[in-house]
């Protein structure tokens, strides 16, 4: 009797033990599903879950905001986040991230700028305009005056539901050069006017959309002309028959990022998951899945990315120069205030 129970109490910590370690070893990723999230898949969490040996479960969500309900009720499930860089920022400033550790996550080769205390860059994007090559053929907008010119281009436009990279091409719709936008948004009365410009065009946007699958499938079904939202998006929707252009002038040069969720359940081994994510064969090994550039700028240099498809990434110098980069430090100062206006001209 008393080895029976000494074999079935054993029997019991060797069942706990292999629920801890395969606790221990898995990674929780979360991001933003879509064409997207299939080639993080493909070309980044599963290889490098491979490489590790561990499991990487995925799953999808709309963005930062799902997050802070989950860290303010105590309930986080997740340990790695995809987020934009401005919400990763503002998220960090605000105490939902963990800070990341930069001793274990390499960035030395990083493109400047594309990692913060609090969300290690991964690829590089542009917001762009595209419009519908059935309506306009190649003699689409060019500029985000043209896409506020609604005479010159008569048209359903789409527009996003979002703050983060709105404001910026209303103030260039209405003047302003893209060196001068975020000089004028700080400034007072910089918001007011952006909204005021987004305000004129509220009658003639369709549809404001919430996330980057949404924007693609827009295009693809040809519900609007003109549309805001993210290059390598584009270039997946034309891929599978989309009628859709877009131009880099005056873009938003940004990008993506990996965050660790405050109190994330494998907070040391996501980090780990971040360093061996974070290296150029994995990046590279991306960007045959959608047309955003690495953040290490070996990725280049490996041979995998052909020098004619590198000229259609948004990171490419020529393709940079025409662009604004996002300023970060903005969002972490406005986003709040920004956002409650622009949502308020929303629900007017």
């Amino acid at each position: 009797m008393k080895t029976r129970t000494m074999y079935l109490a054993g029997a019991a910590l060797a069942v706990l033990f292999a629920a801890g370690g395969a606790s221990a070893q898995t990674v929780t990723v979360v991001s933003f599903g879509g064409s997207y999230q299939e080639g993080q898949s493909k070309a980044l969490f599963q290889p490098a879950g491979k490489a590790m040996g561990i499991t990487v479960k995925e799953e999808t969500y709309t963005g930062i905001a799902d997050l802070r309900l989950k860290v303010k009720a105590g309930a986080v499930t997740w340990d790695i986040v995809t987020s934009g860089s401005g919400s990763a920022a503002r998220a960090g400033a605000e105490g939902i991230l963990e800070k990341l550790d930069y001793k274990v996550i390499d960035v030395s080769n990083f493109v400047p700028g594309t990692y913060q205390d609090y969300c290690v860059g991964g690829d590089v994007f542009s917001t762009v305009l595209a419009w519908n090559t059935k309506t306009y053929g190649d003699k689409g907008p060019q500029s985000w005056a043209d896409f506020w010119d609604v005479k010159k281009f008569p048209g359903k436009r789409s527009y996003r539901k979002a703050v983060a990279g709105a404001l910026e091409p209303a103030l260039m719709a209405d003047g302003v050069p893209p060196a001068e936008v975020y000089k004028v948004l700080s400034a007072p009365g910089g918001i007011e006017r952006a909204i005021k410009k987004i305000k004129e065009l509220k009658p003639h946007i369709a549809v404001w959309w919430a996330s980057g699958a949404q924007h693609a499938q827009l295009m693809k079904d040809g519900e609007v002309d003109m549309v805001t939202g993210w290059n390598g998006r584009f270039d997946v929707a034309k891929k599978d028959g989309a009628k859709v252009a877009y131009t880099f002038n005056q873009g938003l040069l940004d990008y993506d990022c990996y965050a660790i969720a405050k109190g994330a359940p494998n907070k040391d081994l996501a980090m780990k998951f971040l360093a061996e994510m974070s290296k150029p064969a994995y990046q590279a090994e991306f960007t045959k899945y959608i047309t955003y550039g690495p953040t290490d700028k070996r990725a280049y240099g490996l041979g995998t990315i052909p020098a004619d498809y590198a000229k259609q990434l948004p990171s490419h110098p020529e393709n940079a120069a025409k662009q604004l980069t996002v300023d970060l430090d903005w969002y972490i100062k406005n986003e709040e205030k920004a956002s409650a206006a622009y949502q308020n001209m929303l629900t007017e």
